[in-house]
């Protein structure tokens, strides 16, 4: 296998077989982005001091140091995650000279563990979109077909990942945005339960539902991921035989394009196949109060939070002066309605705390009511849209509002704050397409280990071709 194509634990095993050095490595991933600019996956990179921390790896003996599991690994960091010596703008205009004094919690618990920052990634704006499609720094492009969206916000974590840039990325998740892009661009993403993360150095979208969140190609790599972001490595072992599995069918199986319903479908056979029992039962309101609670927590802690983060790091700035360096139509527009005097008041954002503190109860009654271990259904209702579909996209012949459609299914779990992951469920018209399982917050190791047994019925993904690169080369903004 070419070293771009490595999962972290291949590429770690490697180092410490001396079969290659850290150096020669890095220069792998680097060829393999730069044959591929068309992804515009990052927007911030120090080529020199990646290439000096490798060699300073491969010559002060710490890669055959096993407390370092990350040694000689490059990471991608999504923008609005601080790393020192690299820009963080969260991919707005207003914030694209900001640069932090520090790292953030998750950037130093990886950078201890030995790994190497490869650059910081393309996102959507403010972390407030799904397609990654940036009016500053460009759209972000899927690897399977790079007319299409990688997903997002993380969009630009998952495609580099995706496309052999690095093997493993940081990105952030408030309503779906690091299961999104890991389910359309064939990867794992883990959203940990909230709090699991140090969450300093994170420009903020909702402080409620933010959680920093793991993206990589296996399972395996993403629970080393989470052991070193959260200092837990337990390995529970799982038996298939009685597992239970909610099936939510009326609430999070309607309305699917079709080869992600028959993608979802083989797998849950796979798995009943093999012992599991799925029960078939929806979570009460799960998606009324959803709606009820969602949007406006982002709203008000988005317009309380952000220029407050902004000021403590130097940066004063108001909302008003961050809408005018916006560059992305959909995003402005969310911010000028705020400033416009449709602000989430205390009264309704206390009453949004409480209805999700009815939504969780009534998610931890599910689970003891019918006696689960977690819930499965699809990621995503479709697979990637065409870039510029940031409005609307067509679903089984309708226009459909394509935030909405995209966060459907992930959101809820957001706002309730528990642990999700997307594992790649197979392809829809050369397409990938997720299957996520969902567990009570504090189970994420446990999560883990069932993630690695629905990742064993499903057959490993073909690498991405970067379809249509002739007809979007000569149009990538940068």
């Amino acid at each position: 296998m070419d070293l771009f194509g490595l999962t972290v634990r291949q590429a770690r095993a490697g180092l410490l077989k001396r079969e290659f050095s850290c150096a020669e490595y890095v220069e792998a991933l680097l060829a393999r982005a730069g044959s591929f600019p068309e992804v515009n996956a990052w927007v911030a990179r120090d080529l020199d001091q990646l290439r000096r921390d490798a060699a300073a790896l491969d010559s002060s003996g710490r890669l055959a140091d096993a407390n370092l599991p990350l040694a000689g690994i490059p990471i991608a960091v999504k923008d609005n995650i601080d790393v020192v010596g690299l820009p963080c703008a969260a991919g707005t205009g207003a914030l694209k000279d900001r640069h932090p004094a520090n790292n953030a919690g998750v950037v130093s618990d990886v950078l201890d563990a030995g790994a190497l920052v490869a650059g910081k990634t393309g996102m959507h704006e403010l972390a407030m979109g799904v397609t990654s499609n940036n009016g500053v720094t460009g759209a972000v492009r899927n690897p399977y077909d790079l007319r299409r969206v990688p997903g997002g916000s993380s969009g630009g974590s998952a495609a580099a990942v995706a496309a052999g840039f690095a093997p493993a990325a940081l990105g952030t998740d408030t309503g779906g945005s690091v299961r999104l892009p890991a389910a359309l661009c064939g990867l794992v993403g883990l959203r940990p339960t909230i709090g699991r993360y140090a969450t300093d150095g994170v420009v903020p979208l909702c402080r409620t539902r933010d959680t920093v969140g793991p993206i990589a190609r296996t399972v395996a790599d993403v629970a080393l991921l989470d052991s070193i972001l959260s200092g837990d490595d337990a390995s529970p072992s799982v038996d298939l035989a009685g597992l239970r599995l909610g099936v939510p069918r009326d609430t999070l199986f309607d309305d699917l394009e079709a080869g992600v319903a028959q993608a979802v479908q083989d797998v849950l056979r796979q798995l009943e196949k093999s012992g599991v029992v799925l029960v078939e039962a929806d979570v009460p309101r799960y998606r009324e109060l959803d709606e009820a609670v969602g949007f406006p927590l982002v709203f008000h802690e988005l317009e309380r939070d952000l220029p407050e983060f902004l000021a403590a790091g130097g940066m004063k700035l108001s909302l008003a002066d961050v809408h005018a360096g916006i560059g992305s139509p959909d995003v402005a527009g969310i911010v000028a309605m705020l400033l416009d005097g449709h602000s989430v008041g205390r009264k309704a954002y206390r009453e949004a705390l409480r209805q999700r503190s009815q939504m969780q109860a009534v998610y931890f009654d599910y689970f003891r009511r019918h006696r689960l271990d977690g819930v499965i259904f699809p990621t995503t209702p479709m697979p990637a849209t065409p870039v510029g579909e940031d409005v609307t996209v067509e679903l089984n012949g309708e226009q459909v509002p394509t935030f909405a459609t995209f966060i459907r299914n992930t959101d809820p779990g957001s706002v309730a704050g528990v642990p999700g992951i997307s594992v790649p469920a197979g392809l829809s018209a050369g397409l990938p397409v997720g299957v996520e399982i969902d567990g009570l917050p504090h189970s994420d190791r446990w999560l883990l280990a069932v993630a690695a047994v629905v990742e064993r019925f499903v057959p490993a993904l073909p690498p991405p071709g970067f379809a249509g690169r002739q007809v979007v080369g000569a149009h990538i903004t940068r």
